[in-house]
């Protein structure tokens, strides 16, 4: 199962009490003050784990409290602070406060459901490196004992104070893949084969539509050692920037991308004509968002091997005024070509 937006219930831990407390020993009888503070409670902390992928832990753990802190002790001890809360998340995570962020969900369930279009959500992380650090919720600091309070006027205060509460509040973890290219096409226009064509990755391949029905990533190495990843997502069609098809669901996947795939199946074998695809696959970008649109992006003829491909593609640059690279990721026909062109390109990006 891949799991890529959740909520949960974060809650921080409680600070200890400070202790009353009196030094009371064989040649003391009546010593000072000497109760000690209570411990820190523990903090929620968000990691990035690079070892995974997807957010599946928290689903099923949609509660993440952090420990109390002890109380203080005697002979001016202070209590042990509370064990903090790791949640370990994938990189590409991003953390949203939600609007009622006091309010106790009456079930799991509960966290589990999808944002309404009406819901303003608060950015309060984005984590996106190696082992990054981010305290969601900090713990209370733990209330002073006794000691703490000695005066010249008062010189066995029974002043203590209790532990501090901690932070807490309802939050929205959602994934965007972090990925050099993104792949965008109708379904079944050839993205998952030639995704394992060009790269590690080992996606459902089959030949229906919505074979593909998660983000898939792999890695394209080359033979100095550089490494470009590569994201596919489910297929898009007529109006998945609104919610229709699969597609919509996974569009953030390809938020970051620095290069846009567009794989066109120029066969027709859909009965889809290859220059009406192209144009509804810009206009789905452009509306679901219109900085992905502006976005670089190459022009993939994919099944090049089938009956009418030439043709089609006549046609297709007769309309379409970008360069178009013609291949067949079935016959692994025209990769190399475009492995080459697609680090040319995202050579040229970073300077």
């Amino acid at each position: 199962m891949f799991v890529d937006r959740v909520r949960i219930l974060a809650r921080a831990g409680k600070g200890g009490r400070g202790a009353l407390s009196f030094l009371r020993e064989k040649n003391m009888p009546d010593g000072g003050p000497d109760g000690g503070n209570g411990g820190k409670g523990g903090d929620v902390v968000v990691v990035v784990n690079p070892h995974l992928n997807n957010l599946i832990r928290l689903k099923y753990s949609p509660h993440q409290y952090a420990g109390n802190g002890e109380g203080g002790g005697q002979r001016q001890m202070s209590g042990k602070s509370g064990k903090e809360c790791v949640i370990e998340v994938p990189p590409g995570t991003v953390v949203s406060r939600l609007p009622d962020p006091d309010m106790e969900p009456a079930q799991p369930g509960d966290l589990q459901s999808v944002p309404t279009p009406d819901e303003k959500l608060e950015i309060v992380a984005d984590m996106i490196s190696p082992d990054q650090r981010f305290v969601l919720c900090k713990g209370g600091n733990g209330g002073r004992g006794n000691m703490n309070f000695k005066s010249s006027v008062n010189q066995a205060p029974r002043r203590y104070e209790e532990g501090r509460i901690g932070e807490s509040g309802q939050y929205q973890f959602e994934l965007k893949s972090i990925a050099d290219i993104g792949l965008v096409g109708y379904p079944n226009a050839g993205k998952s084969t030639l995704l394992s064509r060009l790269s590690n990755a080992h996606p459902k391949i089959a030949p229906y539509p919505f074979t593909t029905l998660q983000p898939q990533i792999g890695v394209i190495e080359y033979s100095d050692y550089q490494r470009i990843t590569m994201a596919d997502i489910p297929g898009l069609i007529e109006g998945a920037h609104e919610g229709v098809g699969l597609g919509h669901e996974f569009l953030r996947h390809i938020e970051r991308c620095r290069l846009l795939l567009f794989v066109i199946d120029m066969s027709g074998s859909e009965g889809r004509d290859p220059r009406d695809d192209f144009a509804q696959l810009r206009k789905e970008i452009r509306l679901y968002q219109a900085d992905l649109a502006k976005r670089p992006f190459l022009v993939l003829a994919n099944k090049m091997d089938l009956p009418n491909s030439a043709e089609n593609l006549k046609a297709f640059k007769r309309k379409v005024r970008y360069p178009v690279l013609a291949l067949s990721a079935e016959n692994n026909d025209g990769l190399d070509p475009l492995r080459e062109k697609l680090r040319e390109v995202l050579t040229a990006s970073e300077t």
